[in-house]
Formats: structure tokens, C-alpha cells, sequence
């Protein structure tokens, strides 16, 4: 394995748009749930059928905990989403989103033998865009992208290594 001490502009630049992009897509889904009075995450919950099946059962069977859950996952994507396109706590928003996609992965896995009444995108099986997407938070995690470009840089200070100037 090549080992460097620096990363090329073009390299953050890539970064920091995978990043942007992942935070668009949260800060939209969080925003169009909010403004859907008729969102609930109750016909996803429903639909699980994995190891957390009866958890996921408990909370769509009890109002207080649905609404609560509801709550927590738009105000979690609109958060995660802003984090992640403005660059502020970089870092907690990636796994805040790694925390929010493993458990939409856990409730409906793509795996044979479980159907879904759900409409789906395609067909998928073992990955699907949310283990597509929580791959890509995960790499994002372990580069300080909101140091390089975000509010992280303005907070916390820019990165003290040099980037590597190389085309």
C-alpha cells in the first residue's frame, strides 16, 4: 500500500462534493417529510422484517413512541444534512447519517427472501442506496472535510498539514 503525506487539491475537492451532495440529500428528505403532514415512518417500520422486526413493531404499534421516532428522524436529516453541506461538525453528522442508515438498513435489508408491499427503485440485493450511501459517510468520517472547506475551518481552525499540490 502507497502511503502519502498529503492529499491533492482535486482529492478534497471530490471530498467535500460527496459530502455537499449526501448533506443535499438528507437536508431534502428531512425537509419534504416536515412539510408532508401525512409522512409518517409508521409504513416503513411496519414493513421490517430483520432481528429488530419486533422493535420496530413496538414503536409503530405505540403513538407516543411513533411520533417521537418520527420527530427524531426529520429533525436528524434535516441536521445531519445542513452539517454535512455547510461543513460544521463535520465528523458527528457523518456518524449521526451511519447511525440513521444502519437502522433504515436493518429495518428493510435487501436480502433474499424478504418482500416488500413497499414501492422500491430498482432491485437490489445485499446493497442497496442506503449501504451505497453509508459506505460514502463512512470514507467521509475519516477525512476532516468541514477543516478544509466549511464552517469547521472558521470554528476549529484550518488543517495544519499541507495539501499536496500535485495535478
Amino acid at each position: 500500500m502507497i502511503r502519502s503525506k498529503a492529499i491533492a487539491s482535486w482529492q478534497w475537492a471530490a471530498l467535500i462534493l460527496l459530502r455537499v451532495i449526501i448533506g443535499w440529500h438528507f437536508l431534502y428528505e428531512g425537509i419534504a417529510k416536515l412539510f408532508n403532514p401525512y409522512w409518517s415512518s409508521a409504513p416503513y417500520l411496519v414493513e421490517a422484517k430483520w432481528f429488530l422486526s419486533n422493535i420496530f413493531t413496538m414503536i409503530v404499534t405505540n403513538p407516543q413512541w411513533l411520533k417521537v421516532v418520527d420527530i427524531l428522524n426529520i429533525s436528524g436529516q434535516i441536521a445531519i444534512g445542513l452539517g454535512l453541506m455547510i461543513g460544521f461538525l463535520t465528523t458527528p453528522a457523518c456518524i449521526a447519517g451511519l447511525i440513521l442508515l444502519a437502522l433504515y438498513y436493518l429495518a428493510n435489508p435487501p436480502l433474499v427472501g424478504f418482500k416488500s408491499s413497499m414501492p422500491v427503485e430498482g432491485s437490489y440485493l445485499i446493497v442497496n442506496k442506503n449501504l451505497v450511501e453509508f459506505a460514502s459517510l463512512l470514507v467521509l468520517s475519516l477525512f476532516p472535510t468541514g477543516r478544509v472547506a466549511g464552517l469547521d475551518r472558521l470554528v476549529f481552525g484550518p488543517l495544519k498539514s499541507q495539501v499536496s499540490k500535485e495535478g
